[in-house]
């Protein structure tokens, strides 16, 4: 479907954006490898993602299709990537042959959006707690049950995951290390175990 879909493929390096969202709304986003992040800046300059992108991730789905633009919302490469770009209007108007391949794709695309937004309400419920502790739990928590077992690995670096809890890094560091010494969580870099995740679940 490339040529019917007109993609254009891309290489970025880690730092450099992928897509400014701002300067274009109308194309979506396939993550062939790599990792990137989808960042938002407010207007004093603070730095919040909202979602952190592997392989086969799409982003741009749902901006694809608003009427507007965005002036504060970017991807930004985290590791080496490439990336296959569709625009918004191939994918929605019937090519010549109104092949099976097109309308399959469309029915595809609503079903990651929907997706998509179940992923958001589940950041919202973590935002939505009041402390850096009941954050950083429901967060792992959340990780947890993604991955069905109470150890993860996590797919933020420090700093990445201060921006994701919209947090002070030193501060949910300090808290973090509280919660390491309560027995609350166990912590070796990127690697978490919730000790009483299957205690938790199984009250379910």
């Amino acid at each position: 479907m490339e040529p019917c879909l007109r993609v254009r493929k891309a290489a970025y390096k880690s730092g450099q954006v992928i897509h400014d969202f701002g300067q274009d709304s109308g194309n979506i986003g396939i993550l062939c490898s790599g990792r990137a992040s989808l960042v938002r800046l407010n207007v004093n300059g603070t730095r919040t993602i909202l979602e952190t992108l592997g392989p086969d991730n799409l982003f741009g789905e749902q901006l694809a299709f608003s009427d507007g633009k965005t002036d504060c919302l970017y991807v930004c490469c985290e590791a080496d990537c490439t990336v296959l770009f569709l625009n918004y209007d191939d994918i929605t108007k019937r090519c010549a042959n109104a092949c099976r391949c097109h309308s399959r794709l469309v029915e595809n695309l609503l079903e990651l959006i929907s997706k998509k937004n179940l992923r958001l309400s589940q950041r919202i419920e973590v935002l939505s707690q009041r402390s850096i502790r009941e954050k950083l739990l429901a967060c792992f928590r959340l990780l947890a049950i993604e991955a069905e077992s109470p150890a993860f690995t996590l797919p933020f670096n420090t700093s990445e995951l201060a921006d994701y809890i919209c947090a002070d890094r030193s501060a949910m560091l300090r808290e973090l290390s509280k919660m390491k010494q309560e027995g609350l969580v166990w912590v070796q870099r990127r690697q978490i175990r919730l000790p009483d995740f299957e205690e938790k679940r199984s009250t379910l």
